[in-house]
């Protein structure tokens, strides 16, 4: 488990190319035959990733957590960007398909996964403190709400598909889905907004040999990464973040906070932005 702290929005207006990197993005998370996670200062997230090989994989017991196993205060999110595979519950035994995602309460001891017999499984996780116990449940790709928003004249066409809200897999802070590009869009979440109230965090996958450019920071004072497939951006609640691709992609997003409204954002007008 690695310790992730971030700075100020003053300060990370001071680092450099490298040092923002460092600080907001995460590249590397996904390697086969290991579990890698970060535990972050906002809102206590945790994010990882699980690649199993011959051999399942537990998620990890850490000293960072303070207790004496990963799930003991607190819940899950996972889902799928590999070929399909398995993830065992205590003896629950639940198949994993792509794009298919498993929410995973407070209290269990045991969460392990395993590789299917067709390719490499990709088993990406967000993890939120929780107050209460939500029982573990399993959406299909089909499943998952899918809303399609923006604009093709404006490049921004795009799907969200949401799993873990309040009328989907119910949980207590987290909140996770995943957003696809249709034909000849390439912009996300544009106009930006901020939500002061939540952390979000985003995997971008299925970039191939595409790159994004993630736009973070306060309004008048934006910044800029570039990222590329299976990288992770962390944003914290000060900072806008939209982003545009050289070719289609698609995020996952994971929120912790507040509250669990999908809406509850504050716009930000492309008048404001530097």
């Amino acid at each position: 488990m690695q310790l992730h702290y971030f700075p100020s929005p003053a300060a990370a207006n001071t680092l450099s190319t490298d040092e923002l990197r460092d600080a907001f993005l995460i590249s590397g998370l996904f390697r086969a035959g290991e579990v890698n996670a970060h535990y972050t200062d906002l809102d206590r997230m945790i994010v990882g990733a699980a690649v199993p090989a011959q051999s399942p994989l537990e998620l990890p017991h850490a000293k960072e957590l303070g207790t004496s196993f990963f799930l003991e205060r607190r819940e899950i999110g996972i889902l799928n960007v590999g070929a399909p595979g398995t993830i065992r519950v205590g003896s629950e035994r639940h198949e994993i398909g792509t794009l298919d995602c498993l929410y995973v309460g407070l209290g269990e001891r045991e969460v392990a996964f395993e590789n299917g017999p067709k390719g490499q499984s990709a088993f990406y996780f967000i993890s939120t403190p929780a107050h209460a116990k939500h029982p573990t449940t399993r959406a299909t790709r089909e499943q998952a709400k899918s809303d399609p928003v923006g604009d093709p004249a404006k490049a921004n066409r795009r799907r969200i598909a949401k799993y873990i809200h309040p009328e989907g897999i119910r949980s207590c802070q987290l909140v996770m889905g995943f957003t696809e590009f249709e034909a000849d869009s390439v912009w996300n979440t544009m106009p930006p907004h901020e939500h002061s109230r939540r952390t979000e965090i985003y995997l971008y996958f299925d970039l191939g040999d595409d790159i994004a450019i993630h736009l973070m920071g306060r309004p008048k004072t934006t910044r800029h990464l570039i990222v590329r497939d299976r990288d992770v951006v962390l944003s914290p609640a000060w900072s806008i973040h939209c982003g545009v691709g050289t070719g289609n992609y698609r995020f996952v997003w994971a929120m912790g906070g507040d509250n669990q409204a999908f809406s509850d954002m504050d716009g930000v007008p492309l008048s404001e932005l530097r």
